[in-house]
């Protein structure tokens, strides 16, 4: 069982991964992406938001502060579906593409909060590396 809790926080993980890299490797890219969605200081954002989720994909991955690394991406993709991927006020064909989005992290965003879950009341994680912050 140990096996695939490890091979299930890495697949959660990857995705914040590549997306926090592609931040940092193309800030500007992503930055133009955000401001044409209307994201404030979008420049500013594009590069924290890739530092924290790159982080905190890496926190899952190797079980440092678990709890704090899965709730922090948890809010992250809650606050980009809202600020980033609102398809309500989109016309077709942009609109069912930021609905596939805007989904995507609402989903993310659950098992997010299922983690966040099991490793705050301590429930068994598999492998971890650190402690956790959490004790509910």
């Amino acid at each position: 069982m140990e096996a695939l809790l490890i091979i299930g926080r890495v697949l959660f993980s990857l995705i914040f991964l590549g997306a926090g890299i592609g931040h940092l490797a193309q800030p500007d890219a992503t930055a133009g992406y955000a401001a044409s969605r209307g994201v404030p200081a979008a420049g500013l954002l594009a590069r924290i938001s890739g530092v924290l989720i790159a982080v905190g994909g890496l926190g899952v991955i190797l079980g440092v502060w678990i709890d704090l690394a899965v709730l922090g991406l948890a809010v992250y993709v809650l606050v980009a579906a809202f600020m980033v991927h609102h398809f309500w006020s989109d016309e077709e064909p942009t609109r069912t593409v930021e609905m596939s989005m805007f989904m995507k992290n609402v989903s993310i965003a659950g098992a997010g909060l299922v983690l966040f879950a099991m490793s705050a009341t301590g429930a068994d994680m598999g492998w971890e590396l650190g402690a956790r912050l959490f004790d509910l």
